[in-house]
């Protein structure tokens, strides 16, 4: 159980982190996630829609509408049309959010795959595993009340 419980410290306070940037930017936390959301979908070569953004950060048409404004009207994301079909209209995330996160949580980045440079390949795969085990368990949480969605803060 203490890895457990370490691993939920650990939540707190990346929980807590973002949170920081999220004030320091005058943002609301879940303008923090869209755009963690936004960048993972870059890098894995994906267009993101404000549905497929909605779906993802657990949220109904009207919010994520606002939602996609108010990150549009901070600069941090513009909506374009889509690459492969001109007809949908996907949001991206705009460099200067990506240079803003980096320059917060660069440090942390740098000093977890800095902690990471000290274990085998072996070792990495081991926590890899758990952590895409922790994830996939969190994501396969359904909600208590049949039809309703989790909380988003």
């Amino acid at each position: 159980m203490e890895i457990v419980h370490l691993l939920r410290a650990t939540t707190v306070e990346l929980g807590l982190h973002s949170a920081r940037f999220a004030h320091r930017h005058g943002m609301h936390p879940t303008d923090v996630r869209a755009l963690i959301a936004l960048m993972d979908a870059r890098r894995a070569g994906e267009e993101t829609t404000a549905g497929r953004l909605g779906t993802a950060l657990g949220l109904n048409s009207a919010g994520t509408t606002a939602l996609v404004d108010r990150l549009e009207r901070a600069g941090h994301v513009r909506r374009v049309r889509a690459e492969r079909d001109r007809r949908r209209v996907v949001i991206e995330v705009e460099e200067r959010a990506v240079e803003l996160g980096f320059a917060f949580f660069g440090p942390l980045i740098e000093r977890s795959v800095e902690l990471l440079r000290g274990y085998d390949d072996r070792q990495r795969s081991t926590i890899r595993d758990f952590l895409e085990g922790v994830r996939e368990a969190a994501a396969a949480q359904i909600p208590a009340v049949p039809g309703a969605e989790p909380p988003v803060t």
